[in-house]
Formats: C-alpha cells, sequence, structure tokens
C-alpha cells in the first residue's frame, strides 16, 4: 500500500525521473571503482614498510586492513546519518555536527568513564549511542516546538547547543581529572584504529540496510507531519526510529574513531545537487561519496608531514568548513536576485 501512496504522491508533485534511476549505472560503477582505487592506497600508505619487515604482512592484516575497513564504515555511516536528518528536518544544514549529536555522544562517553574506571568498548560505544538519542530528541522536539523563519538559524541553534553540551563535558573532565579522555575524542583519528578495536563498525551494514528498507517512508516523513499523517504513516513512530538508527551509527563512531566533523553535512549537499532529494535512490551514491572523501582525507593525513600524522579530523573539518560556506553563499544567492 505505501507503495502505490509513494507512487501516487510521485505523479502528483510530477517527481523529475530520478527518482526511478537505477543505482548500478556506469557513473555509479565508476564511483565504486574509485572508492576501491582509493582503499588499496589507503592499504600501502604508511610509514611501517610492509614489504620491508619480516612481520610486514602482519601488520598489514592487523593495522592497515583495520583501518581501511573503518575508513569505508564510518565514511558511509556518517554520509548516511547527515542524509537522514537533513530528510526528517527537511533543513540542508542539518547533520550530527550542526545538531550536537557529536557532542552528546562524547558527553555520554564521559559519563562512562565516571561510572566504569576502565570501560570496554562495548559500554563505551553504548553510553555514546544513548546520549545522542538523547541530544537528537531534545535538538528535534525543539525544531517541533519553535517556528524558525529562516533555516540558516537551525544549524545556528544546534552549533550553540553543541558548544553549551562540549563546555559541559570540558569542565566535567577537569573536575574529575579526566580532560585527558575528552581531549582524545575531540581528536578524530584512525591512528589507534587495530585488530579488535573496530569490529562494532560492521554493524553500521546492518543500519544501512535497515534505512534502505525504510527509504520510501522516510521519504514520505520528509514531506512534513501533516502530509505524513494525511497519507497514513504513523510520523512520530518513523522519526523516532530513523533517529535511533543515527544514534547508533553517531554513538559507534564516536566510540571508536571520535569527532568527524562535517562529513554528514557536505556529502548528502552534492549528491542532492545532482540527483535531488529522492532517499532510496540517493543513499547508495551518499554512501560511496562519504568513503571517498573520507578515505582521502586520511591519506592526505598521513602523508602530508610524513613520517607524522596529522588528524583526520583537522583535514576533514577544514574541507567541510569551505564546502558548508559555500552552500551558504548558494542559499542566500536567490534571496539577493529577488
Amino acid at each position: 500500500m505505501l507503495k502505490k501512496i509513494t507512487g501516487g504522491v510521485g505523479r502528483d508533485s510530477h517527481a523529475p525521473p530520478y527518482n526511478h534511476n537505477k543505482i548500478w549505472t556506469k557513473s555509479f560503477i565508476a564511483a565504486v571503482i574509485g572508492v576501491m582505487i582509493l582503499a588499496i592506497i589507503s592499504l600501502f600508505v604508511g610509514v611501517y614498510d610492509i614489504r620491508g619487515q619480516e612481520d610486514g604482512w602482519d601488520m598489514f592484516f592487523i593495522t592497515r586492513v583495520p583501518r581501511t575497513a573503518a575508513l569505508l564504515l564510518t565514511g558511509a555511516a556518517m554520509a548516511m546519518a547527515g542524509l537522514v536528518m537533513q530528510l526528517i528536518t527537511q533543513n540542508k544544514f542539518v547533520e550530527p555536527t550542526t545538531t550536537g549529536t557529536m557532542e552528546w555522544a562524547g558527553l555520554g562517553l564521559l559519563f562512562v568513564y565516571l561510572m566504569f574506571p576502565s570501560p570496554t568498548l562495548m559500554l563505551r560505544m553504548l553510553g555514546a549511542i544513548v546520549f545522542s538519542f538523547v541530544g537528537t530528541m531534545v535538538f528535534f522536539l525543539f525544531l517541533r516546538r519553535v517556528k524558525l523563519r529562516s533555516s540558516l538559524i537551525v544549524p545556528i541553534i544546534g552549533l550553540m547547543l553543541g558548544a553549551v553540551i562540549s563546555a559541559f563535558s570540558t569542565f566535567v573532565g577537569l573536575f574529575f581529572n579526566m580532560s585527558q579522555n575528552i581531549q582524545n575524542w575531540f581528536i578524530g583519528s584512525f591512528a589507534p584504529i587495530q585488530a579488535g578495536r573496530y569490529e562494532y563498525l560492521w554493524i553500521i551494514i546492518i543500519i544501512t540496510i535497515l534505512i534502505f528498507m525504510l527509504a520510501s517512508r522516510l521519504t514520505i516523513a520528509g514531506l512534513g507531519e501533516d502530509i505524513a499523517k494525511s497519507l497514513g504513516l504513523n510520523y512520530n513512530t518513523i522519526v523516532l526510529i530513523a533517529t535511533m538508527l543515527i544514534a547508533v551509527a553517531v554513538g559507534i563512531v564516536a566510540a571508536v574513531v571520535g569527532n568527524l566533523p562535517f562529513l554528514g553535512l557536505i556529502v548528502p549537499n552534492i549528491i542532492s545537487m545532482f540527483r535531488g532529494d529522492d532517499l532510496k535512490s540517493n543513499l547508495p551514491w551518499v554512501c560511496v561519496l562519504g568513503m571517498g572523501i573520507i578515505t582521502v582525507c586520511d591519506i592526505i593525513s598521513r602523508t602530508i608531514i610524513m613520517p607524522f600524522e596529522i588528524s583526520v579530523s583537522v583535514i576533514l573539518g577544514t574541507v567541510g568548513a569551505v564546502v558548508f560556506i559555500i552552500i551558504l553563499l548558494r542559499q542566500r544567492r536567490p534571496r539577493r536576485l529577488r
């Protein structure tokens, strides 16, 4: 029945042809091949001589393979989280960084360290997931109760909320002498990734499949609460499920890697410029582009001052900030023309 409803919406609103494009097009296959090439390059970039040392290939499977897998899974997770959040809120500037979700995840990690002096990765991940869910729901509830005239105000409010949570986390960390834990989280890096410390990231594949299965319902929810309810969709339930999936993805990334800014902002916006806003057809593209961007940033972070390494969040944050400014300028241009 939902497929019929979705089809009806498409006909009534004169949906453009990209909604019916096949996923495995020539351009998408080329993009996948490009990401595979980047992954191969990532496997052989590093200071340690894999081929010249006796234990080189052991280190290859202990560090290089897990790091590259973590790059691909993390890139897909953060880009996908941004896409879903933008669809639900009907705002192109919303993603885990601009809503305070990542800062809430950091607060969850700090809370776990306060409760358990030497927490396992599972405990840290659960704490980050729970606090990410709470923080995202707080942001969504605020948007539902306050009517904002400009879409530009939404990310500003989210950034302010994130700054407050970040400041509180820093204060608590200093008060309980745990500032080192907070500092490590703020510096999102793949350097510590190795076998045994990244396996939870494979859960992201399950999240991606679930979001793809819910794509039609999420697309209808993105039309607005009134329209979604008029089409027979339980709007609150689908938003709750989407928020839970986002919280799980962001929580896992926060616990394993750390803070990765702006990835969920730039990737969905780049894809929507060329393909529109259909979730089901854009999701594979968003995942692939997210993988490619974060892999490129990580390769740059490992080679720019070799043999030392810059945190990937520094490269990603710089690129994301530039793209964010460009998107803001594109949004303001039509108003000036009027």
